[in-house]
């Protein structure tokens, strides 16, 4: 007999760092069960955001999914900066190669609903468009 869910919940955190918190209280998750299950499959990726989606059951058990880093994290870790432009379009706060956008579409690729790398770099590219930062190389 199948387990019968409760709830989905999409959440964020840093590799390795989970904490019980009231992102995981509103879940409805085992925060010390759930942190520690998190933090042990994560601990590799120290540095990175992962996010993940928790599959909370009625009895409380979950299941969760990790996936990869988000694009935008990854392009302005290539391309050295703080944050996006407010106006990307008007003024543009740095760039990156082709061969980091390759580098990020690849990895990328598993998340990404696109059956080439050449498709995957268009999307990881109009990421990096609509944040300001300009692709060298590439239009």
């Amino acid at each position: 007999m199948s387990k019968k869910v409760a709830r989905i919940v999409k959440l964020q955190f840093p590799a390795g760092q989970a904490r019980p918190g009231p992102a995981l209280a509103g879940a409805g998750v085992n925060m010390p069960q759930f942190t520690s299950a998190f933090n042990d499959a994560t601990k590799d990726r120290m540095g990175d955001i992962v996010p993940v989606i928790i599959t909370v059951f009625e009895d409380k058990s979950f299941t969760f999914q990790l996936k990869t880093t988000p694009a935008a994290i990854m392009i302005k870790k290539a391309a050295g900066v703080k944050s996006g432009s407010g106006s990307p379009k008007a003024q543009k706060v740095g760039s990156i190669t082709v061969d980091q956008l390759r580098e990020i579409a690849e990895y990328k690729m598993v998340d990404l609903n696109a059956n080439t790398i050449e498709a995957a770099m268009n999307i990881v590219a109009g990421t990096a468009r609509n944040m300001g930062i300009t692709v060298e190389g590439k239009n």
